[in-house]
C-alpha cells in the first residue's frame, strides 16, 4: 500500500474524531477533568496513533494487525 498514513480514510476520520471529541469534552465538569476526560481522550488518540504506527511498518500484514 502507498502513500502514508495522512492518505488513509480511515486516519482522516479518527482525526475528525478526535478533535470533535476533545471540543465536547472542553465542556465536561472541571471534576471530570483526571477522570473521564483523561480517559475519552487518550482512547480517541490510540486509533489514528495505531493507523499511523500500522502504516509505517514494512508490510500490509503488519498494518492490518495494528487496524485490527
Amino acid at each position: 500500500m502507498s502513500g502514508t498514513y495522512k492518505d488513509l480514510e480511515a486516519w482522516l476520520c479518527a482525526m475528525a474524531l478526535l478533535t470533535e471529541l476533545y471540543r465536547e469534552t472542553a465542556q465536561f465538569p472541571r471534576e471530570e477533568m483526571f477522570g473521564l476526560t483523561s480517559q475519552m481522550r487518550r482512547a480517541a488518540v490510540s486509533i489514528p496513533s495505531n493507523i499511523a504506527e500500522g502504516k509505517g511498518r514494512f508490510s500490509d500484514k503488519e498494518l492490518s494487525q495494528f487496524l485490527a
